[in-house]
């Protein structure tokens, strides 16, 4: 049975289209990931069928009393809401069934006979439906998905504001969980997540019995999980059955035939207007040459997408520094209370570290630390001679009015407008996207604009804070090469081993210094 049926989907924004004819069907319990490189249009498309935007063209059908639950990559939690609030929002549809109950029981005592049974009705209605949702349970079963996501010892009754990226990605995805959706819509959900808890959600995917949407460019995750893929590209949406590397294996013998396709139609096309120039003159050959002009003209022609903008990251590098990047002595981190005991750490030129652990233990907090945006608690960090920092944050902020050539601008003033295009083209961007404003772009192209500042930096020192977040499959790929390549020393925050393994030469397990329990 289809759960949702796209039709003849069209849609754009100013004169850049994103779909053009899209058709797409989902059934019940297939395990779907949709993936495509940054910016051509995978959160859009489920800003589409969940409604938040309405197409250009084309229809949008979902079967009937189908609920969908969707983690939105920009999804927020507002300020004063506890962690148990906002995971028992959850449950806000059988609140306001309770909430009518009691309203009808009011009634009751005042209804007349007709009326009674009416309310009598509609009472056992609304209690068939609190049972068969578990609303007497509820409280336990948010402690249930709290305590799987870690965050239990977070305690419950802590305010939301005060949590780290990961932290509000895990209270988004266990009001996701709870919900119990037909169909789950997960946009790029291992994003801030670590790494014990990327595999209990790839368990709970893996196990799920309904159908789910699911954006990713974490290859390993992927493969885990979706039974088939949808690969959107130059604006069409195209199935493949089976997982990421049957994909890989079928797109590119796909490729290849239409390579192939496309040389031979251009050697017919060529060897036919040749006949027809040299005999459409003479007599005895015009009737042959007219035929010929025919069927070029009835031809189907054969045409190959343009050629996708690869990035290109190439760090440029200041003189070495001093032996020792930074060391700490006696370093305690933390906003308002400690996250971490009495840190001794140094980290010597040409280093590249690696600091691993739950959300939540003061990775970036120390990175902030080391950098002296954020003062210690006690304790000081000593920075060595002649750095030259680039620092990559975990993300952009969304507030921003500039364009990505104003963006770049700003960060280096002395560029001309071709050095400030020419910056951003390497990185993978198209001119629509650098004539575009950064708060519009999706997450992987703001990534690759806020990479463009780094590279075009010198710089002998990297702190990177979760640098591949968001970034497509090629982007990772190129960004991985390139911290292979450089010479200067490295501190990385990173949740994925297949990304660091080989470029560190050191990890630091941040969980054995932390004072907090996650």
């Amino acid at each position: 049975m289809s759960i949702l049926n796209v039709e003849h989907l069209t849609h754009g924004f100013g004169d850049r289209a994103i779909f053009d004819d899209v058709s797409f069907r989902l059934l019940k319990g297939e395990h779907i990931g949709l993936i495509g490189a940054n910016g051509e249009g995978k959160s859009t498309f489920m800003n589409i069928i969940t409604g938040k935007l309405i197409p250009d063209e084309g229809k949008i059908e979902w079967a009937k009393n189908v609920r969908a639950g969707c983690l939105d990559q920009h999804s927020v939690l507002k300020e004063g809401m506890t962690l148990r609030g906002a995971l028992a929002s959850a449950f806000d549809f059988l609140y306001e069934l309770e909430a009518r109950m009691n309203e009808l029981c009011d009634r009751m005592g005042t209804a007349s006979e007709k009326e009674l049974a009416l309310y009598m009705e509609e009472l056992g209605t609304i209690q068939d439906l609190l049972t068969m949702h578990d609303f007497y349970m509820i409280d336990s079963r948010v402690e249930e998905i709290a305590r799987a996501l870690g965050l239990m010892e977070l305690g419950l009754d802590r305010d939301v504001s005060d949590l780290s990226g990961g932290q509000r990605t895990k209270v988004l995805l266990g009001k996701l969980l709870l919900e119990k959706p037909d169909i789950l819509l997960l946009d790029e959900p291992t994003n801030y997540l670590d790494a014990e808890h990327i595999e209990w959600l790839k368990r709970y995917l893996t196990d799920y019995e309904n159908a789910f949407i699911l954006i990713s460019h974490d290859i390993p995750f992927l493969n885990s999980v979706v039974n088939l893929i949808y690969h959107m590209d130059n604006r069409q949406l195209t199935r493949y059955a089976g997982d990421y590397d049957r994909f890989k294996e079928a797109y590119a013998m796909k490729q290849s035939q239409l390579s192939a396709a496309y040389n031979r139609q251009q050697k017919e096309i060529a060897d036919l207007k040749d006949f027809v120039a040299r005999n459409k003159a003479r007599v005895s050959t015009r009737n042959m040459a007219m035929s010929r002009q025919k069927k070029l003209d009835k031809m189907e022609v054969i045409e190959l997408a343009a050629e996708k903008p690869r990035p290109e990251f190439h760090f440029k590098e200041e003189r070495a520094p001093s032996r020792y990047i930074f060391q700490t002595n006696g370093l305690v981190i933390g906003y308002h209370e400690p996250l971490s005991s009495p840190l001794d750490l140094k980290m010597e030129r040409g280093e590249k570290i690696v600091l691993t652990g739950a959300n939540g233990i003061g990775k970036t907090t120390l990175l902030k630390s080391i950098l002296g945006l954020i003062p210690p608690l006690s304790g000081s960090v000593e920075q060595g001679d002649y750095l030259s920092i680039g620092y990559f944050e975990q993300e952009m902020d969304q507030n921003i009015a500039t364009t990505c050539i104003e963006e770049i601008w700003k960060e280096f003033p002395g560029f001309t407008q071709y050095e400030v295009r020419s910056a951003l083209a390497k990185c993978g961007l198209t001119t629509k996207h650098i004539e575009s404003k950064v708060k519009v772009l999706s997450g992987g192209e703001q990534a690759k604009v806020r990479l463009c500042k780094l590279i075009n930096k010198k710089t002998n020192i990297l702190l990177l804070d979760e640098p591949t977040n968001h970034l497509d499959v090629d982007a990772k790929d190129e960004l991985r090469r390139a911290l292979l390549d450089y010479s200067g020393s490295i501190l990385m925050v990173c949740h994925e081993p297949d990304f660091y393994e080989g470029i560190a030469t050191n990890v630091w397990d941040c969980a054995r210094w932390t004072t907090r329990i996650v």
